[in-house]
């Protein structure tokens, strides 16, 4: 019932394509987080929908994204993020599932506390990196292609508005689930929310709404609370009160 709901109001957003939304593509950006309850997500689209258009591909405005990604065996890209470097790179493989697009992208977090994304086009996931893969990697980071292995797969579906009036998106994840080859996770009470701006601006429509309903600011990578939940050996202490926090929503159903 509450998945027709959302499927229901964002069906009364304004629509923008993928070729209109190349405006915005915000590929050097800052990121803010939120995480909440799916209970609370038909209230604050509702409460949006004057200030943002939805992103509609192939008749739907809620789309399925499979990403796999990788990382070192001991998990280096991972245990940087949670010793709180920054300069770290996410690698991954993502499948846009309604538009048949593949790409290989790396995502990076420089000590500005900016995302920059560099991507191409494949024609698949690769779960073993290719040459056309290497080269890219080679050109964008210092990571010896050949540490990389494919460690877990993120899949969701993501709800995409834009702001009608400046250059923000805001993506909405829901459905989360992890898989690797001997475990899945589901978290389908999870909302990860991402506001992503050319400059950081507490004038957004959404994060004013976020505000107004007392939730907070924060929130880790789904790669890392994927790492943390599928892999036991890993540290996970600096991200304590997080998982906390996480696990109280996702339970909560």
């Amino acid at each position: 019932m509450q998945e027709q709901k959302i499927k229901d109001i964002l069906a009364t957003f304004e629509p923008i394509t993928l070729e209109e939304m190349d405006s915005v593509k915000l590929m050097d950006r800052t990121d803010t987080k939120f995480v909440f309850s799916f209970d609370q997500l038909p209230g604050i689209l509702e409460a949006i929908r004057p200030y943002y258009r939805a992103l509609e591909i192939s008749g739907t405005r809620v789309s399925k994204y499979e990403t796999l990604y990788y990382d070192t065996d001991d998990f280096n890209l991972y245990q940087r993020h949670h010793c709180g470097k920054m300069n770290r790179y996410k690698i991954r493989s993502r499948k846009y599932v309604e538009s048949d697009l593949h790409f290989f992208e790396v995502k990076y977090k420089n000590n500005k506390g900016r995302t920059i994304k560099n991507r191409i086009k494949t024609k698949e996931i690769e779960r073993e990196l290719t040459e056309k893969t290497r080269r890219m990697l080679a050109d964008n980071t210092n990571i010896p292609p050949d540490s990389l292995k494919a460690k877990l797969w993120v899949n969701y579906s993501r709800i995409t508005l834009v702001n009608k009036q400046s250059a923000e998106r805001l993506t909405i994840d829901i459905g989360l689930h992890y898989i690797t080859e001997h475990k899945r996770s589901d978290h389908q009470n999870l909302v990860i929310a991402e506001v992503k701006q050319d400059k950081a601006s507490s004038s957004s429509p959404v994060i004013s709404v976020l505000r107004e309903k007392r939730i907070k600011e924060g929130s880790m990578s789904k790669y890392c609370f994927g790492v943390i939940t599928l892999f036991d050996e890993v540290k996970k202490n600096n991200f304590k009160l997080k998982i906390r926090h996480i696990n109280k929503i996702t339970y909560a159903a």
